[in-house]
């Protein structure tokens, strides 16, 4: 959890395990939605390839996901319930800081 009381997703690839917390004041949806995922492994704006953590900012009403082997970050805003956007990275590995 960050200094807002934010969630935050951190997931450890050696240990294949995730670690999740949640504030005591969390309120929840009754229904759930499916931002990502029944489409496969790959790297179009609807797929994720090793998502390697996930933001969720209550605030903005934002999803974050990094997604590790596709080398970029995926932006889900509260209503985009199909396809992703790419805020960073994307064209590749790269090659350092830029």
């Amino acid at each position: 959890m960050d200094c807002r009381g934010r969630l935050i997703y951190m997931w450890n690839f050696r240990l294949m395990c995730g670690y999740v917390n949640i504030p005591a004041n969390a309120k929840w949806a009754q229904n759930g939605v499916t931002i990502a995922g029944g489409n496969g492994d790959g790297d179009a704006t609807n797929q994720l390839r090793s998502p390697g953590g996930l933001f969720v900012d209550d605030d903005d009403q934002t999803v974050v996901i990094a997604d590790y082997r596709n080398h970029r970050i995926m932006q889900w805003k509260n209503g985009d319930t199909t396809n992703g956007h790419v805020v960073a990275g994307g064209k590749g590995q790269g090659n350092g800081l830029h």
